[in-house]
Parts: structure tokens; sequence; C-alpha cells
């Protein structure tokens, strides 16, 4: 089974924002990903000089997709 949820880390422990469908001590395997897009962690490598919420306007944009254009 999968579950995925929004979790703040405080203090050395992960806080799920709900609660969970798990049962005392239930062992279980975790993946970690922040919520930065790929776009904006890879800006710095493109020789971009503007903003990484600029970089991630542009790639996301549909009016800026020329496959997806007008």
């Amino acid at each position: 089974m999968a579950i995925v949820v929004q979790a703040t880390y405080e203090n050395g422990v992960l806080k799920p924002t709900q609660p969970l469908p798990l049962a005392e001590h239930q062992k279980v395997q975790v993946t970690i990903r922040t919520g930065t897009s790929a776009i904006v962690q890879a800006y710095g490598i493109m020789g971009w000089t503007g903003s990484a919420e600029l970089a991630d306007y542009f790639a996301r944009d549909p009016e800026l997709d020329p496959l997806e254009g007008p």
C-alpha cells in the first residue's frame, strides 16, 4: 500500500499534516521528496541568470509551450 502525505520536519521528527491509517509501532518505508520542482533545482546549472521562480514560470506556463501554443 502506498500513502502520500505532506509532512513538516521539526526538531528531528517528521510530523504528518494529517492522521495516518497505520497501526501503532508499524514499520514503514519512507521516501523523502522536497517540494522544490526539478526546474528550480536545476536552474543554477543552466547558465540562467534570472530567479528560480522566473525559470519555473517559463518552464510551466502553458502559453509559453511551443507544442501547446495559441
